[in-house]
């Protein structure tokens, strides 16, 4: 068998599993800049479900020490998950999006395969990669509020109080975020200024990204302190987008996240799916710097001219609580919110000046998934069915 035709067996099997390699100029360069043959060869037909390392060996024809350390490899490059059990070690081959999206980046290395694929994957993802996310709009990642800038928090759900998603984790690590890397060791792509170690990861994940190379173990408080700072620095929380098992949550900038993206540059209908809040703005107290505008990674804020507010003062207590300090609108405008494109993030509300910008409880409530099982049966179905519409 050819090299090429080792490939495009794998990309084949590969297509097994809810996400598509899709045909591009990238596809096949990508696929073997992070792959070898042998690698390619090997994994087709393993599982996307865990198996025991003595099935595989059954399935592969294969001594169980040679090919133990073959998949550990494959494990540290984010091919495989393995996941370490009372009873053993389980193996399943990861899906495209897992491997080429996240992955690959979470180690934040800037070796020479790393470099090569970064150009590849940034290409793909505008050239069809992420187009299928566009076929529903059960996105992977919802907005996860900021609680400080929550108005009333006495009905806030436990799937969107970040206190209580950390409560039910035992095991906490962070990574590079992946996103913001690929494109910082782009040569083509502008470097980004945010922080970068921000991408939160919990119990089972989180332990397969510290075991193989891809972040470092922290404790629970330092996950509180890099969500902290991320929120200062105006990067979005976006966690797993079901109520049960969550095992992620991002820190999301404008320029690289793939949900901002896919929105403002792809023309996807929607980012990131939005929590059950929106921005509530005053304008008796707003004085128009334009902060919030600038910190909205959706474009929902903007300022506009409002004459009679130009040299009203609004006082607000001190810092330090011991006096009041004065602020003024110096422009004559005022911020103004388009509610179809809020995804009540709080990002904007968390360094408004004068509290003029606070959540607020949306009309209708809409529940995510509970499961991730039954977050991945949705989407499938939605990408069935698209498929099935055009044809493919």
């Amino acid at each position: 068998m050819s090299e090429e035709e080792v490939y495009r067996r794998f990309i084949e099997w590969l297509n097994q599993t809810w996400w598509q390699m899709v045909e591009a100029d990238e596809m096949m360069p990508l696929i073997k800049a992070r792959y070898t043959p042998e690698e390619a060869e090997l994994l087709t037909e393993i599982p996307f479900s865990g198996r025991y390392l003595e099935e595989l060996a059954e399935l592969k024809q294969m001594d169980k020490d040679k090919l133990r350390e073959k998949m550990d490899t494959l494990a540290r490059k984010g091919a495989v998950f393995r996941t370490i059990r009372d009873d053993g070690i389980r193996y399943s081959l990861n899906d495209s999006m897992f491997t080429l999206l996240r992955a690959s980046f979470w180690h934040g290395g800037e070796d020479t395969d790393t470099k090569k694929m970064a150009p590849l994957v940034n290409q793909y993802f505008y050239h069809g990669f992420f187009d299928q996310y566009g076929m529903t709009d059960l996105k992977g990642l919802r907005a996860l509020p900021i609680g400080e800038t929550i108005e009333d928090t006495r009905e806030i759900l436990p799937y969107e109080e970040v206190a209580k998603v950390l409560d039910s984790k035992e095991y906490f690590s962070v990574s590079i975020c992946p996103c913001k890397h690929r494109k910082n060791i782009d040569p083509d792509s502008p470097n980004c200024s945010y922080p970068t170690e921000v991408c939160l990861h919990f119990d089972r994940l989180g332990r397969y990204t510290v075991e193989n190379g891809m972040g470092r173990e922290i404790t629970r408080q330092e996950a509180e302190e890099i969500l902290r700072q991320s929120a200062e620095v105006g990067l979005v929380h976006g966690i797993s987008n079901y109520q049960k098992g969550v095992d992620t949550i991002c820190n999301c900038d404008p320029c690289c996240c793939i949900w901002f993206e896919a929105f403002h540059k792809l023309k996807h209908t929607k980012s990131m799916d939005a929590s059950n809040y929106r921005v509530r703005t005053n304008p008796e107290t707003c004085i128009g710097d334009g902060l919030c505008v600038k910190r909205c990674h959706m474009e929902a804020l903007r300022l506009e001219d409002s004459p009679e507010t130009k040299g009203r003062v609004t006082v607000m207590a001190a810092e330090n609580k011991s006096g009041k300090k004065e602020l003024t609108n110096k422009t004559g405008k005022v911020a103004v919110l388009d509610p179809e494109l809020c995804i009540g993030c709080g990002v904007c509300a968390y360094k408004c000046p004068t509290k003029s910008l606070v959540l607020e409880r949306r009309e209708v409530i809409q529940h995510p998934p509970e499961t991730g099982r039954e977050y991945t049966e949705r989407v499938v179905k939605d990408f069935t069915a698209a498929r099935s519409q055009a044809g493919r």
